[in-house]
Order: C-alpha cells, then sequence, then structure tokens
C-alpha cells in the first residue's frame, strides 16, 4: 500500500521559559530547528514548513530547503500557531498536516510517517479490532480528524512519572482518554504491590499529532475543556467536543525531546556518539 501524502509543519518560537531561546540553540554545531527540519525532510513528507513569528528563526533556516510561514506571536499554543499557517499556506481541508514539535531533533522518520498513515488508515471501514502489537488504526465510520502515536511503557517510573502522558485506546485504536496519571488504574494488582509495568498494557502517549488541514482551524475555535484544565492536556478538547483522536503504536521509539539545559546536554552527548534514530 503506497504511503499517504503528507506535509509536515514545525511550530517554533524564542519564548520558552525553560530554555529560552530553544530553536536556535546549538546542538552539534548547527540550531536545533535545523535538527527538526532535517528530520521531517527524511521522512518524505511533500512539504515542510516552520511556522513562527520570530525572523531570527527563518533567518537560522535560509538555505535548508524549508518553507518559513511567519505567523502572529499572540498565539497561546503550536496547534493554534498551525491553524494560522494552514490558511496563509492555503492547504486542502482534506490535507494531512503531521504536527513536529520543534525540539524533537531525534523524531524517527518512520515514526513520522506512521502517525500520517494512522489517519489515513482511519478512513477505512470495517478495520476491526485493532491487536496489541498492530501500529494501524481501524476505524468503523468516518475518518478520524486526528491522530497520534504511543508506545507501551516498560517501567514503573514512567507509568507514575505526571510529565508522561498516558493513553487508553478503545478496541478499534481510537483515544478513549489521556491522563497524567497512570491508567488504567490496576485495582488487583496495585492493592498488593506495585510490581513490573512489562507487557501489562499501559501506553505512553507521544506528542506527534496528525490533522486534516480543516479540523485545525475547527481545533482552534474550541473553547477549551474542563478535563483539558484539569490535566492541562490540550488533546482532551478534541475527545470532550465528541471527536475522534486515532492511535497507532510507533514503528520505532522517539527519544526524548529537547526542554531543558539538561535535555540539551543529553542530546548533544547522543549527537557527538552518533545516536540517532532512523
Amino acid at each position: 500500500m503506497a504511503e499517504p501524502r503528507f506535509v509536515v509543519a514545525i511550530p517554533a518560537r524564542m519564548g520558552a521559559t525553560r530554555l529560552p531561546g530553544k530553536p536556535l540553540r546549538l546542538l552539534g554545531g548547527d540550531p536545533l530547528i535545523v535538527h527538526v527540519v532535517r528530520r521531517a525532510q527524511a521522512a518524505g513528507a511533500d512539504e515542510v514548513v516552520v511556522a513562527t513569528d520570530d525572523a531570527r528563526i527563518a533567518d537560522a533556516l535560509h538555505g535548508c530547503g524549508v518553507q518559513v510561514c511567519m505567523t502572529r506571536a499572540d498565539h497561546a499554543s503550536g496547534t493554534d500557531r498551525l491553524a494560522e499557517c494552514a490558511a496563509l499556506r492555503g492547504w486542502d481541508d482534506e490535507r494531512i498536516v503531521v504536527n513536529l514539535q520543534g525540539d524533537e531533533p531525534f523524531a524517527p522518520p518512520d515514526g513520522i510517517r506512521a502517525v500520517a498513515r494512522c489517519l489515513a488508515d482511519s478512513d477505512s471501514t470495517g478495520a476491526g479490532l485493532i491487536g496489541a502489537g498492530s501500529t494501524g488504526a481501524g476505524s468503523a465510520g468516518a475518518g478520524a480528524p486526528m491522530a497520534t502515536l504511543a508506545e507501551p511503557i516498560k517501567d514503573l517510573s514512567t507509568l507514575f512519572d505526571p510529565n508522561a502522558v498516558k493513553i487508553v485506546r478503545a478496541g478499534n485504536g481510537d483515544a478513549l482518554y489521556f491522563s497524567r496519571a497512570p491508567i488504567p488504574w490496576d485495582r488487583a494488582r496495585f492493592a498488593r504491590e506495585r510490581i513490573g509495568a512489562a507487557g501489562a498494557g499501559w501506553l505512553r502517549h507521544i506528542g506527534i499529532y496528525a490533522y486534516r488541514a480543516g479540523f485545525l482551524r475547527q481545533f482552534a475555535a474550541l473553547p477549551p475543556g474542563r478535563l483539558e484544565r484539569i490535566e492541562s492536556l490540550e488533546q482532551l478538547r478534541v475527545l470532550e467536543a465528541g471527536l475522534r483522536i486515532a492511535v497507532a503504536l510507533t514503528p520505532a521509539p522517539f527519544p526524548p525531546g529537547v526542554d531543558t539545559e539538561a535535555d540539551l546536554l543529553r542530546a548533544e552527548q547522543f549527537t557527538s556518539k552518533g545516536v540517532v534514530t532512523q
């Protein structure tokens, strides 16, 4: 089966509180945003666009073969920025847009393609249940407007870490809920002791998304939901609105992104050792 056609849009801003100037911080001698662009290009996207409000980011990308879309500075989230980008670029409503965060310099191209494929596959009808090892996402109706990825949780420290978002899927692969808490709660097991998580079916959410371009505009117009405010998870806005999010298991691991000085140091060590996921 042919891979679906898609574009990658990368939201980038200079005002990160924990790592100011993050897109232009150097990693292996190149700005962080340049590494992210290379990952998107390696995935085979029809088009790679960086959505930013800062001319310094645009200047750093000169000669990289990427389009830069200058957006407003007052966006509350990267998704809002991409909604403006979709309008400015004139993408068709059905265009698949992959939202790759600007702090993911090691995002695997296979994973980028997988989230686009997950959204495209959600158009299928009568796909049935999703097996535990499947990387597809079935659908028993109209295609989902949004898709994302997950991976099995293999250790209890991740399961109980509130910074690691957990996800529960329905039988057709769609998201039922996202939480910072360990879900589902294994009542019998945890009543005895917190023993190994491996093979127990818990999933960690990976923060890469694919949308229909038309849905980006719809998403930006949705009011923040109650659960979104409680959990501080933007994707819950979609579920609260009664809309689908298709979920697939990633075919390749996503190394941690860069959000702090310590993360940048670790990433530099990865780069110096040639530890880059293909």
